[in-house]
């Protein structure tokens, strides 16, 4: 990358060094605080972190619909910035749409002529957010970042054709840098699909190609081997259950102690301990019917990670919660299987299908003691356990690479941003 001829000392922490001719101000005198109100009929937007400021439409995950009269909700430009109540960690939001936000949010508009352009990509980089931080006032869930504290942190101001061309050459770099990670993103999609359908050919077909097949008698599993058997899970399971929220709920959780799996705990793959509750050894004596031993097979059975499934794999003392549901294989069925099973298309069909609870999505035990299986020779499913285990290592291995991939990639893009706004690399 190329460098200026000439640099200055800014005497400016977070800018250090800044090529000769850029001036630097302080954001008051290119920025101010503006309330304008009493517009309803203006569009409801929602300011996110990675869109910005942008309609209520164009957020797939839609946060709660801000109260109090919508009289007191501030109007917004597009080309204006809002301060938004997380901009400590992510930087001030840039307005894609005209239209009103929340009170709770500070909207700041320019007071001379500026490539807005370029402070969108400048209020995002890495510098400034750190300088960001030296304007937070509240703690903890409380933080904001104060205006009037932040108004007098300086500024690069690069001409006016520069701040152009350096936004262009950032839209032009940071979008093909987008259209990379996107494209790795699909061949990770394609990985976890081509694993899904590996795993699903070897717990219904075997790893014989040539074995003679027969009509499993359950339209959603279709053929199955011949000298394979179809069970239903209570007939295969020693306990099906659940826990409970101890008494006194999140009050009773404790920084050390035994762990309660809870949902979150529960993903596809893994059982993630990082952040889980802790219980205390009365309430886990007390919870005698839901602590789990090694070798069961753990499902979430309400909420929007309904389905989601693992093994115990280790000697712990551990319990769940009433989202998680505990099967606990008998020796017809290894646990490898079992989790196998459940987590393909023919468990994951099965659970969509027998979702109970109105709008929110549920299972009862019922419904999963009724869940059909394919069940080969013991010898058999350890077998197809080695070969699914070999397999979505090798699948994990090009996953894990992949996601190493996009992360470089957008390590590399922050990188670039920084490095052109405060003026290291030249790009005209």
């Amino acid at each position: 990358m190329k460098k200026y001829d000439k640099y200055k000392n800014s005497g400016v922490e977070w800018l250090g060094e800044i090529p000769e001719h850029w001036n630097f101000i302080r954001m008051k005198h290119l920025f101010k605080d503006h309330s304008e109100k009493n517009k309803p009929s203006e569009e409801l937007l929602s300011v996110t972190q990675n869109q910005g400021v942008v309609p209520r439409s164009w957020v797939e995950n839609r946060m709660v619909m801000p109260s109090g009269a919508l009289e007191s909700f501030k109007f917004i430009q597009k080309g204006d910035f809002a301060i938004s109540l997380r901009s400590f960690e992510g930087g001030l939001e840039y307005c894609h749409h005209d239209g009103i936000i929340s009170p709770a949010y500070t909207v700041l508009k320019t007071k001379r002529k500026i490539a807005e352009q370029y402070y969108k990509y400048l209020f995002k980089s890495f510098s400034f957010i750190s300088e960001l931080q030296t304007s937070v006032v509240g703690i903890r869930e409380g933080k904001n970042i104060s205006y009037p504290e932040l108004s007098y942190s300086f500024l690069p101001v690069p001409n006016i054709e520069e701040q152009t061309a350096i936004a262009h050459f950032l839209d032009d770099k940071t979008s093909k840098i987008e259209q990379a990670i996107g494209i790795k993103q699909k061949q990770i999609e394609l990985l976890k699909e081509r694993r899904q359908i590996l795993i699903h050919k070897a717990v219904t077909r075997g790893l014989n190609d040539d074995v003679k097949l027969k009509d499993s008698g359950v339209e959603w599993i279709g053929e199955i081997p011949e000298h394979w058997d179809i069970v239903k899970i209570k007939h295969i399971s020693s306990k099906i259950g659940s826990g409970v929220t101890p008494s006194g709920g999140g009050t009773t959780y404790l920084e050390s102690g035994i762990p309660l799996l809870r949902s979150q705990n529960i993903l596809f793959g893994k059982i993630e301990l990082e952040g889980v509750a802790f219980i205390s050894d009365k309430v886990h004596t007390s919870m005698s019917n839901s602590q789990v031993k090694k070798g069961d097979v753990l499902l979430n059975i309400t909420g929007g990670s309904i389905g989601r499934c693992h093994f115990v794999d280790f000697d712990s003392e551990l319990n769940v919660n009433q989202h998680v549901c505990i099967i606990r294989p008998t020796k017809e069925i290894t646990t490898i299987f079992l989790n196998s099973v459940l987590s393909s298309e023919i468990g994951q069909g099965q659970i969509w299908y027998n979702q109970q609870g109105g709008g929110r999505e549920g299972l009862n035990f019922q419904s999963i003691k009724n869940f059909y299986l394919p069940l080969p020779p013991i010898s058999e499913q350890y077998s197809i356990c080695n070969f699914i285990e070999q397999s979505t290592n090798k699948f994990a291995t090009a996953i894990s690479l992949k996601e190493q991939e996009i992360e470089k990639l957008k390590e590399y893009k922050m990188s670039l941003i920084d490095g052109v706004v405060t003026g290291k690399v030249k790009v005209c």
